[in-house]
């Protein structure tokens, strides 16, 4: 009987998406992203296109350490969640800043 229930744990643990999992498809996916943005590059592309792509791959970044780091700092005091805002608040802003003004 003990053998049953680890075995259905196990495999449902499999097909589950885990942080592990979302993280490595993440690297997967940016990857790509950065990897034809500097073909683009290379080949003299307009800056503009490898521009927008690299964003891309750093806005899905974001997207997921911001997700993750929310998790951590939602249940403590409100110091951290107001840092966490402040934190985010200057990433954008040093994505966003240098693409207006580039």
């Amino acid at each position: 009987m003990a053998n049953k229930s680890s075995k259905s744990s196990s495999s449902s643990k499999k097909s589950s998406w885990g942080l592990n999992k979302i993280s490595f498809w993440t690297i997967v996916a940016v990857t790509v992203l950065y990897a034809i943005a500097l073909i683009l590059s290379a080949c003299g592309v307009n800056v503009t296109v490898v521009s927008v792509l690299q964003g891309i791959a750093t806005a899905i970044m974001i997207v997921i350490v911001a997700i993750l780091a929310w998790r951590y700092v939602r249940p403590k005091q409100m110091v951290w969640k107001v840092l966490y805002v402040i934190c985010l608040l200057i990433v954008i802003a040093g994505i966003i800043v240098p693409l207006v003004l580039g």
